[in-house]
């Protein structure tokens, strides 16, 4: 699996990405965002954002986070040692067997770099806006809340044909034997949130700061802050696919 997941980031590296449709650019300011060109060589699209903290009205608001809460997550990647406390903290807090995994580590050789050489990058559930799992999934197994926003699984109805995994485009899904049925993060609701905590266990666990999670609809959240913030570049993995992510990337 995590042979795969560098092979992808490697190959999403070397897209070479000259327009963005103006379908993508429309739905991105819909969002508050604007995108401002290409970042890391091509492989991530650089967006800042046009609604200033405390500028957006409460219908603006609506419009563009229609889940409330409606969580997401921030990571800096730069920060991220690879310790690997998030994935252990997950493991524990929601029963992740050893072949599985709901969040994950890539590691990245830069050998061009004048100082560090090796970037780690986080990756989960991107808990989309459009997921395709969500329209993929023949017996509604996966769900997205409408709520939260969280894209859920429904042990019960999932009859293991894996079409979501298929469809998933970051692979962010795996089959639990145990279960009989596909797992994935959903933003520790089980274990964590529906008993009235207010962060992930990853989150909780990271000594470097890395994962910001929280509600993207509220202008006093440190998420929300990090998204729409115009000094330094953030971005989404694969924005081509129109999936529409709710789990951001930026730096410290």
């Amino acid at each position: 699996m995590f042979k795969k997941w560098c092979s992808w980031l490697k190959d999403l590296k070397n897209e070479n990405i000259k327009e963005i449709p103006d379908e993508e650019r429309r739905e991105f300011l819909k969002i508050g965002l604007i995108i401002t060109g290409i970042f890391a060589g091509g492989s991530l699209l650089s967006v800042v954002s046009t609604i200033s903290e405390g500028l957006a009205t409460p219908q603006e608001l609506k419009e563009s986070y229609p889940y409330k809460p409606h969580y997401s997550m921030v990571l800096k990647i730069d920060l991220c040692i690879d310790c690997e406390r998030c994935i252990e903290a997950c493991a524990i807090t929601n029963n992740v067997p050893n072949y599985g995994w709901r969040t994950m580590i890539l590691e990245r050789y830069v050998p061009e770099a004048t100082d560090q050489k090796r970037l780690f990058v986080p990756i989960l559930c991107n808990h989309c806006n459009r997921p395709p799992c969500v329209i993929a999934c023949p017996t509604k197994a996966t769900i997205k809340d409408p709520t939260t926003g969280i894209v859920k699984m429904v042990s019960h109805k999932c009859i293991g044909c894996k079409t979501c995994m298929v469809a998933c485009p970051y692979n962010a899904r795996y089959f639990n034997d145990e279960k009989h049925a596909v797992d994935k993060c959903d933003f520790c609701w089980e274990s964590r949130l529906s008993k009235g905590m207010t962060t992930t266990a990853c989150a909780e666990a990271c000594p470097a700061g890395v994962r910001v999670f929280g509600d993207l609809s509220d202008p006093g959240s440190e998420v929300y802050r990090l998204v729409h913030q115009l000094g330094k570049p953030v971005w989404v993995l694969k924005p081509e696919t129109g999936a529409k992510p709710n789990v951001f990337y930026t730096i410290s």
